[in-house]
């Protein structure tokens, strides 16, 4: 098995690609300890000592680090996602599921029409490019003209995180809904 590694924008994440589907569907966006026991994947990578976060992704998998150098803990990572889909085992466990933000949604029924386009646009325009850096943009929300966003793997405390939302995908939504003043993380 061949993992190939990727440098993200965040230089506290790298990006693995297995070269197989890691999720087929949906994202997961593990942050302590705690949350890694739905995933025995996730399990092995929190047990190296500087792993802060996981995140996995139709076909990555994105390791965030607290501390430490790469080329200390990129070898042990490589190592436990190897024996992980070496092993058989599932990326999650029976009782856990992927991350489904739609029911946290807020937004006014009248403001539909422009919600269903924001979507759309993030969907098609901004995703498959935040999923290139190992990462993941859901929608979250849109009250007064401002757009709610959670960003997640190496989008999440990544330094270009802020130019990304406001240059990147608050143009991108204003060009194509004026009514879009703001786009804000969460």
């Amino acid at each position: 098995m061949f993992i190939q590694t990727e440098a993200t924008p965040n230089p506290a994440t790298l990006k693995f690609l297995p070269g197989r589907t890691v999720l087929p569907e949906g994202t997961l966006d593990l942050r302590s300890g705690e949350d890694a026991s739905r995933s025995p994947l996730a399990e092995r990578l929190f047990a190296i000592d500087g792993v802060a976060a996981v995140f996995f992704g139709h076909d990555f998998i994105t390791v965030t680090k607290t501390g430490g150098e790469w080329q200390h803990l990129k070898p042990a990572i490589l190592g436990a996602i190897m024996e992980h889909f070496m092993s058989g085992a599932p990326l999650l466990r029976e009782d856990a599921g992927v991350d489904t933000d739609e029911a946290d949604e807020f937004f006014a029924e009248e403001d539909a029409v422009t919600v269903e386009t924001i979507k759309e646009l993030l969907e098609t325009r901004v995703r498959p490019a935040v999923a290139g850096d190992g990462g993941d943009i859901t929608f979250r929300g849109y009250r007064n003209g401002v757009v709610y966003l959670a960003m997640k793997g190496s989008c999440s405390g990544c330094p270009s995180s802020t130019a990304t939302l406001k240059h990147g995908i608050q143009n991108l939504l204003q060009h194509f809904l004026p009514d879009v003043r703001e786009v804000e993380a969460v």
